[in-house]
């Protein structure tokens, strides 16, 4: 498991298909029972191997505006050690250039703040070291991240899509 930087903060990163590595980061966050992880992807193409249902034209609407600060909630074939049990997946693709052209590279991974529970998410890589290094295989430290505001969370399995939580990216977005 590793800890890698984002658009906002720093990330907690595992295997989104693994059992394992989602347990294990449930377990270093203290994470409420029932609440699914976000994904992080790289390009379009990875969103069918996490069994994600959204129709082509759908996707269209959240890749004019990806990359961006903007997780989007789509529907599931069936579920995944990520989503809980859930038939839905949030997902993102980061505005981060360089975990962009990572994530191209190996594939979608977990992308849930590096804190505990409860408590502020970690901007700077020394920060993540302090309060999980003993527990993560890794840092990638990507500097100072832009902190502020989470991404803003848009459930997109109904129609009109809803805000479930306001971020960092208006929706909808200015035309």
């Amino acid at each position: 498991m590793a800890a890698v930087p984002t658009e906002t903060f720093y990330g907690l990163a595992a295997d989104p298909l693994s059992e394992r590595g989602v347990g294990r980061i449930l377990a270093m966050k203290g994470r409420p029972v029932g609440k699914p992880l976000l994904v992080l992807f790289g390009e379009r193409s990875q969103l069918a191997a996490l069994g994600v249902a959204a129709s082509p034209e759908s996707l269209d609407r959240y890749f004019a505006v990806w990359p961006a600060p903007l997780t989007v909630v789509l529907p599931l074939e069936k579920p995944v050690p990520a989503s809980l049990n859930a038939r839905s997946l949030a997902v993102r693709l980061p505005a981060h250039a360089a975990l962009a052209a990572l994530l191209e590279r190996i594939g979608p991974v977990t992308g849930t703040s590096a804190n505990r529970s409860g408590e502020p998410p970690c901007f700077r890589a020394a920060a993540v070291e302090e309060i999980l290094g003993d527990e993560l295989d890794v840092i990638v430290d990507g500097g100072t991240t832009p902190g502020g505001l989470a991404s803003t969370l848009l459930d997109a399995t109904v129609d009109p899509p809803r805000v479930l939580r306001e971020g960092a990216f208006r929706w909808p977005p200015a035309r």
